[in-house]
């Protein structure tokens, strides 16, 4: 890899650190905090948190130069289609600046689950989001039942796992 590429590779995570540093109130939602209710424009339309109300759901935050971000993808579709049924939802929220960056990752690495953009970063600074990417398992009645940052092979079993839990009401 060149410097010029270097460069290139750092600046959304140069940005991403700043919008961090820069967005008020980060702070770090604990296990039984309510999950705070967002609005943002999606693939599919506006999506909502409390839309789901009623449902677990896994909530993402991801960023089209994050390559566990791209791991974590099939991944998140497999869990959508297994568990869809026993009442999972996951919402995955784009941080990218620029949307055509994460369309263009879109196109590559489709989710078949609900996808939200939001660009200024607000909702990151809500829910204290630190890096990518970092999600948020949330209980049927909203409220935080694991948060869980980064995104490895190993991670699969556990988190698979605690969904199962929460859609089995045994957190």
């Amino acid at each position: 890899m060149n410097i010029v590429q270097r460069k290139n590779c750092l600046r959304p995570f140069l940005a991403f650190l700043f919008f961090l540093g820069s967005s008020g109130s980060a702070y770090a939602l604990d296990k039984g905090s309510k999950a705070p209710d967002f609005e943002l424009p999606g693939s599919n339309g506006q999506v909502r948190l409390s839309d789901a109300t009623g449902s677990v759901v896994y909530l993402d935050f991801w960023a089209s130069w994050c390559g566990p971000c791209r791991q974590s993808f099939s991944w998140m579709n497999q869990m959508q289609e297994k568990y869809r049924s026993k009442g999972l939802r996951i919402i995955a929220v784009n941080l990218d600046a620029k949307s055509e960056e994460a369309r263009k990752f879109l196109a590559l690495n489709p989710g078949k689950f609900t996808v939200a953009f939001d660009s200024k970063g607000t909702t990151p600074g809500q829910y204290g989001v630190k890096g990518m990417p970092t999600s948020f398992l949330v209980g049927k009645n909203g409220t935080i039942l694991l948060q869980h940052q980064g995104f490895r092979e190993k991670d699969r079993v556990t988190l698979e796992s605690e969904i199962q839990k929460a859609l089995e009401g045994k957190q």
